[in-house]
């Protein structure tokens, strides 16, 4: 058997990337100032038939950084108190050192070379995910450092909705506003839709459609 022969067809499937469905919550919208309270990251792989199914989530609360901003507005939204003496929470370096294990663990079962974020407004979490990694001086980081899959940009595309839980909707995903804004529930959700997306592309990329192209086009 040859090396690629050992390989996981998702290795072939997005250029060599494995996508890494994460989810931040925060306590605000600026990276470089405000905090990181939790962060879900959750794997998927392709299945017997060459679709792709969600895995596991992988779930941390994580306490503020030393003089990190926290604004009460983002806390009315997630619900979160990061003072709660039962919250069982990890520092950054902590919760980003056990969500890289898993990631790269994955990378080696698949034999994919690198992680690619999938988000919901992507560019949002890996803003955070990229401060923290320079914060807590980590040096390696199994992500790409700035491609990303956006499901807001997917979802646009193949259900003409952009918010996450009109998303879920379009596409007839249960979706509980109870339990929405926890990182764990939103990756979850997040990875059902980017899934869905990308198996509805399926008999493209089988070959099995073609894609017309424009007859000016020479590339």
């Amino acid at each position: 058997m040859t090396e690629n022969d050992s390989k996981s067809p998702i290795s072939k499937r997005f250029r060599g990337f494995l996508p890494i469905v994460v989810d931040l919550e925060t306590g605000g919208f600026n990276c470089k100032t405000d905090a990181l309270l939790e962060i879900a990251a959750m794997t998927v792989d392709l299945d017997d038939q060459g679709l792709l199914q969600p895995e596991e989530c992988f779930r941390y609360h994580v306490t503020p950084f030393e003089g990190a901003n926290i604004e009460p507005a983002s806390l009315e939204i997630t619900g979160i108190d990061p003072d709660h003496p039962l919250r069982p929470a990890v520092g950054e370096k902590e919760a980003l050192q056990y969500i890289f294990k898993e990631v790269r663990q994955k990378l080696r079962q698949t034999g994919c070379k690198r992680a690619i974020l999938v988000a919901h407004n992507a560019h949002f979490d890996l803003g955070f995910l990229n401060e923290a990694i320079a914060r807590t001086a980590i040096k390696r980081s199994p992500f790409h450092p700035f491609s990303v899959f956006d499901t807001a940009t997917l979802g646009g595309i193949a259900y003409g909705q952009t918010v996450l839980a009109r998303m879920a909707e379009a596409a007839g995903i249960a979706w509980d506003n109870d339990s929405a804004h926890s990182a764990s529930y939103d990756a979850e959700r997040t990875a059902d839709l980017f899934c869905m997306i990308v198996n509805s592309f399926k008999p493209i990329f089988d070959g099995r459609v073609v894609i017309p192209r424009d007859e000016g086009d020479k590339d």
